[in-house]
């Protein structure tokens, strides 16, 4: 199940991420680094609607080095120049890498877990921060984000439906063309045998705590977490 997420986050990451060539593997891909003076010692801030955290607080919030902040920050700025990315835009951007299915309701739930302060719209910090963690955040840290993801309507549980709507949303974006063919009951079919594996105390809902535990138990999803070890 968390194989899954991970498995459609990282969809070309390491070949998009592993030069200096693109922004990101949740949805922003497609925007550019470019080149600078290396004289520069802080974002380049231009006339946008948002102007993101100073450099040194967005260092101290990530793991990310301050080139690569400056470097994320001129591809986020190209592809976005108002500093904000709404929704549609979103979509529209994640899309593009998964020609072969329907990556609309996932993009969806995905930006809702990068909007965190949820004004509907991802700012250079939200993309940033959210990055560090999948990149190079800890097991646990990563977990805890993926708990964000699967809990749509961020009460603090994941219940069985948001758990399917989140699966089957990777099944359409991957395709139903893939090989071996997905049947439709799967998605179903993974996520009561997952969420029956998680609900230790069988209340119906899953807590951070039964989420946390129960990944990293398993190995297929530990295995699943170093795919983004590495790749910036």
């Amino acid at each position: 199940m968390m194989g899954a997420v991970m498995a459609a986050l990282s969809v070309e990451a390491r070949r998009r991420l592993s030069r200096p060539s693109c922004l990101s593997h949740c949805g922003h891909a497609a925007a550019r680094y470019h080149r600078s003076d290396s004289s520069d010692s802080d974002l380049e801030l231009s006339t946008v609607r948002h102007q993101p955290e100073g450099l040194d607080q967005l260092q101290a919030q990530t793991k990310f080095t301050r080139k690569e902040l400056q470097s994320l920050y001129r591809g986020f700025k190209n592809e976005c120049p108002s500093g904000l990315v709404d929704e549609e835009t979103f979509k529209s951007i994640y899309s593009q890498f998964f020609p072969q299915g329907d990556a609309t309701t996932y993009a969806h739930f995905l930006f809702n877990a990068f909007d965190l302060d949820r004004n509907g719209s991802i700012r250079f910090e939200d993309f940033v921060i959210g990055l560090s963690v999948l990149l190079r955040g800890s097991v646990t840290e990563k977990l805890n984000w993926a708990f964000n993801l699967y809990d749509i309507n961020k009460d603090g549980y994941i219940t069985k439906e948001e758990m399917l709507a989140i699966m089957k949303s990777i099944y359409d974006m991957m395709g139903r063309y893939t090989y071996p063919c997905v049947r439709d009951e799967a998605p179903s079919e993974h996520v009561d045998k997952f969420f029956q594996k998680m609900d230790r105390n069988r209340d119906g809902v899953v807590t951070i705590e039964e989420f946390i535990e129960t990944c990293q138990k398993d190995e297929n999803i530990m295995n699943s977490m170093q795919l983004f070890e590495n790749v910036i």
